[in-house]
């Protein structure tokens, strides 16, 4: 039965010819464009979840406490709601971080008179604490010790970063629904097309005391094929398209975002996509044959 079944669906795709193609082609280019969207969507949350690690708020100290006293500043702070984790810096830390940044011209700093540079804590923020909201209410917390005489970090730009990611995401849905919706209606007029060609033969069937689900699956089947087959179009037009950008542009994204590579979908993405363009095939096959019985 099952091998008479995907018979008649290979027979009926064949039959719809150049409008199978076209639901086809629509169908990949539904799913392309949400992959698409959805591979860099991905990347951005990589690369906010990424800087949101790395987000540090500075405490400057309006002097360098002794080594007790530093300890038990050190240990205050921690308390502080917001705040995950905090390093003391010392004066002659400071300098000898400005050393390494200066690399060979760190004889620069030999000149001066003195350390100018002041005594900090650098305070990894909590979780909550990682939002424009939640850095702003911890920066306050963090003025009003009465040792900081100024406080210097922002996580804005990282939260920018994550509108961006949400906005492009919006975008390939919307998109990737558009297409979805025409490749759907293309489905539905293949199989209608079929319907009135095969109008004889279903009635000799069911004459013949075919049940009706023997006559609608072939047709189900169709779409769920076409389907099938639109989606494995678009993630070989996703593997190409990634394996030809993704190297050229990898300089780029570590530059900008802190990304080593451009990742490409996971496993399960992938088989989200095979299942969305197999069922947006079939729902075009059976509403096609709904339809027509109404």
């Amino acid at each position: 039965m099952l091998g008479f079944l995907i018979g008649e669906a290979l027979r009926d795709l064949r039959r719809a010819g150049r409008v199978a193609v076209s639901a086809i082609v629509l169908i990949a280019l539904s799913l392309a464009a949400l992959g698409g969207f959805w591979l860099v969507s991905s990347n951005l949350e990589r690369a906010v979840a990424n800087w949101r690690e790395r987000v540090r708020i500075i405490v400057y100290l309006k002097r360098e406490p002794p080594a007790g006293e530093a300890a038990a500043l050190v240990e205050r702070v921690q308390g502080v709601p917001g705040v995950a984790g905090v390093l003391y810096l010392s004066k002659a830390d400071a300098l000898a971080s400005l050393k390494a940044v200066l690399g060979k011209d760190a004889s620069v700093v030999a000149q001066l008179p003195s350390n100018p540079l002041p005594a900090s804590l650098e305070i990894t923020p909590a979780a909550a604490a990682a939002t424009p909201e939640g850095a702003r209410a911890l920066v306050e917390r963090l003025e009003s010790l009465p040792e900081a005489e100024e406080v210097a970090g922002s996580v804005d730009w990282v939260e920018r970063l994550s509108q961006w990611q949400r906005l492009l995401t919006t975008i390939g849905l919307g998109i990737g629904a558009v297409l979805a919706i025409a490749a759907f209606l293309t489905v539905a007029t293949a199989t209608t097309l079929i319907l009135h060609a095969r109008r004889r033969e279903t009635e000799i069937m069911r004459l013949v005391g075919a049940t009706e689900m023997t006559i609608r699956l072939p047709l189900l089947l169709q779409g769920m094929l076409q389907g099938l087959l639109g989606a494995v179009l678009a993630l070989a037009v996703l593997v190409a398209t990634h394996g030809v950008v993704a190297p050229s542009l990898a300089p780029l994204v570590n530059l900008t975002l802190g990304l080593p590579a451009i990742a490409f979908l996971p496993p399960l993405s992938l088989a989200v996509l095979l299942l969305a363009g197999t069922v947006l095939g079939g729902l075009g096959g059976w509403l096609a044959r709904a339809g027509r019985e109404a």
